[in-house]
């Protein structure tokens, strides 16, 4: 079974990449991020397209804004829009999209994302590490969990081109990392990072500065597997080509094999960058750093 998550950054501008993409990859279940549609306007978009690949929908949509959905052919029952104690923002009663749930062959499958936090000083923060929370206590069965999507955190050092860059900015908080900590603590593992300890791997790239030629990413996109599916794992990979070309996502699609790997165990990233910037080059700002 290959599992895949994609935050596509408005999924109406992505279809005539996506399509292609289903076709190409052929995943068994896809998790989708930012889709921002209403439930309506993503089945009129895309549902026949869909259905003609075989796949049944989960869609929770929120018009313009977030959005997430779940594809699946092999299964999709016991769907849930959100999770049990999920806050809302501003309010609590206003519940974004941002969680959608269902059973996939056999596994419990999350196709998630998690709010970005803006600054470390927002109340947009402290509402990211909540959901967060409240995500982890309403795991109740984590071995047969898969926990997919836009997490918004580069768990290490490790998953950013350079950590001093990030000083000051969210997704590398302490908190934050201690609050991704907690579904490992349930026995979730980071199969990417299982499968490739000590490589390079990025998910993300700015738009901006030529970020994405030059390799100067990071891993916040992630797939966190229970037991039985983690030890079924044949390949873990980022599809950088999904990045490549004429109006992509800024993120990539990352890719998990269960069982067999079609491709074969082909690497952390496909295809590698050919012209990422030197180790210890010039420092690179962040675009939206503040001068």
């Amino acid at each position: 079974m290959r599992v895949a998550t994609w935050n596509v950054n408005s999924v109406k501008q992505r279809i005539p990449r996506l399509l292609p993409w289903l076709d190409e990859r052929r995943p068994d279940v896809v998790c989708l991020q930012e889709t921002k549609l209403s439930d309506d306007a993503f089945h009129e978009a895309l549902g026949a397209d869909l259905a003609e690949r075989g796949y049944e929908i989960a869609h929770a949509g929120q018009g313009q804004w977030n959005g997430v959905a779940l594809l699946s052919r092999v299964g999709l029952d016991d769907v849930q829009v959100g999770f049990d104690g999920m806050p809302g923002y501003p309010d609590p009663e206003t519940l974004e999209a941002r969680a959608v749930s269902a059973v996939c062959g056999g596994l419990r499958i999350y196709s998630l994302y998690v709010p970005n936090g803006r600054t470390p000083d927002s109340d947009h923060y402290t509402y990211k590490l909540e959901w967060l929370s409240a995500l982890a206590q309403a795991v109740t069965e984590p071995s047969s969990t898969l926990l997919c999507g836009d997490i918004n955190i580069a768990p290490a050092d490790a998953d950013l081109f350079d950590p001093d860059a990030f000083v000051g900015h969210t997704h590398v908080t302490a908190p934050e990392r201690a609050a991704l900590a907690e579904f490992a603590a349930l026995g979730l593992r980071d199969v990417v990072r299982d499968r490739w300890p000590d490589d390079r791997v990025f998910s993300y790239w700015d738009y901006r500065a030529g970020m994405f030629h030059k390799d100067l990413g990071m891993r916040i996109d992630l797939i966190l597997a229970g037991e039985s599916a983690a030890g079924r794992v044949e390949a873990a990979w980022i599809d950088r080509k999904a990045r490549k070309g004429s109006k992509p996502s800024d993120h990539a699609p990352v890719i998990v094999d269960l069982d067999e790997a079609p491709d074969g165990d082909i690497g952390p990233v496909v295809p590698p960058p050919s012209n990422p910037a030197k180790p210890g080059g010039a420092k690179v700002k962040l675009p939206q750093t503040p001068e």
